[in-house]
């Protein structure tokens, strides 16, 4: 099985849920959960998984649970697939 780990910059409480690819390969998400009992963890989880097309089982924060820096863990994708799936993501739709 194959897998991977990326960086995340996280924003919390964003007007609209975006991903793109930042500085240094940095992966800047947000998403409009509050970061209070865990939401803004469970929306990014959320959002890659539907960006993805993976279960929310496939991804874990890894480092950074309560810090906007984190570590994402996929254990279904390799790191060219995951690139590759955001950005056609982004292409297609506006909200991403």
């Amino acid at each position: 099985m194959s897998g991977c780990t990326f960086e995340v910059k996280l924003k919390p409480r964003a007007k609209k849920d975006t991903v793109k690819l930042g500085n240094k390969g940095i992966l800047e998400i947000a998403v409009t959960s509050p970061p209070v009992d865990n939401k803004a963890n469970d929306h990014l989880i959320r959002l890659l998984s539907d960006a993805l097309r993976i279960p929310k089982s496939s991804i874990q924060i890894i480092r950074g649970g309560h810090s906007k820096n984190k570590a994402v863990a996929i254990c279904s994708l390799n790191a060219e697939d995951v690139m590759q799936k955001l950005s056609v993501q982004s292409k297609i739709r506006s909200d991403w």
